[in-house]
């Protein structure tokens, strides 16, 4: 009797852990793997496309970014941002890029040129301007750019003309005045317009040069604008379809939206002269 007992209390185990296990089965298959295959369904759904931007257009662009995918919410975008002639550089290292937001026009021609761009793609959407400012509690009396030849004046705030277009523009705009020689020696060059912008922010230099777009987005309070700056070369931006690009559909939507009346307000908000409109 206390076999048969013992028998039966085994196959009721028996019993009892498959049913356990077909349980925890279902359960599984309820609640784990369709939330699987819904996060994997939406992100097949979704497109992604990098745009490669110049620094200055750092606060527009992000902007721009939210408004852009609220209205194209099967397109992500992904900003990457730096100076032009480094994301120049990127692209023709074979960087993952589908649109080219360029400050100048020297490093969209490049580009251009070796078919790295999709030229009929390419228009220009924005105009900037080149100003000088000062650190807000300066005490030097710089009131034009002939002041920079100033003793007193020990460093200046430039972007790598050789790399960074608002630097470019700086030099070109300081020769034909005939200050370049003069003020050379006293640059401390800014891998993009933003680190020019933040040395004298910071007061890490006696002045230096960023385009008027970025003295809206400086520390309040943390610059004074001295002057704008003549430059014989407008400061346009050209964007582009990057040739390499697998979403080149997505990366046209983007520009229409930069190039159109949305885009070209958000521009205009934060600084730059629409010129697509």
């Amino acid at each position: 009797m206390r076999k048969e007992l013992i028998v039966l209390l085994v196959i009721l185990g028996v019993f009892l852990a498959i049913g356990c296990t077909d349980n925890g089965n279902k359960a599984t298959n309820e609640t784990g793997t369709p939330v699987a295959n819904e996060t994997s369904v939406s992100q097949q759904d979704s497109d992604t496309i990098t745009v490669s931007a110049a620094a200055s257009l750092t606060e527009a662009f992000t902007d721009m970014e939210s408004k852009f995918e609220t209205e194209n919410p099967d397109i992500d975008v992904n900003l990457n941002f730096g100076s032009s002639g480094n994301l120049r550089k990127q692209i023709e290292g074979g960087a993952p890029a589908d649109v080219f937001a360029s400050a100048d026009q020297k490093n969209m021609d490049t580009l251009a040129n070796e078919n790295f761009v999709d030229n009929s793609s390419r228009e220009n959407f924005a105009r900037n301007s080149l100003v000088l400012i000062v650190p807000a509690n300066s005490t030097l009396n710089i009131t034009d750019v002939k002041d920079l030849t100033n003793p007193e004046v020990k460093k200046i705030g430039i972007g790598n003309p050789d790399t960074v277009p608002v630097g470019n523009y700086t030099r070109t705009a300081m020769t034909e005045a005939g200050l370049w020689n003069q003020i050379e020696s006293k640059a401390v060059l800014a891998e993009d317009v933003k680190q020019a912008l933040t040395y004298v922010e910071r007061g890490e230099v006696d002045a230096g040069f960023v385009y008027m777009s970025d003295t809206l987005t400086a520390d309040p309070g943390s610059i004074k604008i001295v002057t704008n700056v003549s430059v014989s070369t407008p400061v346009n931006y050209p964007i582009a379809i990057v040739s390499s690009s697998e979403n080149k559909k997505d990366a046209q939507e983007f520009i229409d939206f930069v190039t159109g009346e949305e885009g070209q307000e958000t521009l205009e908000k934060y600084g730059f002269t629409a010129v697509a409109k």
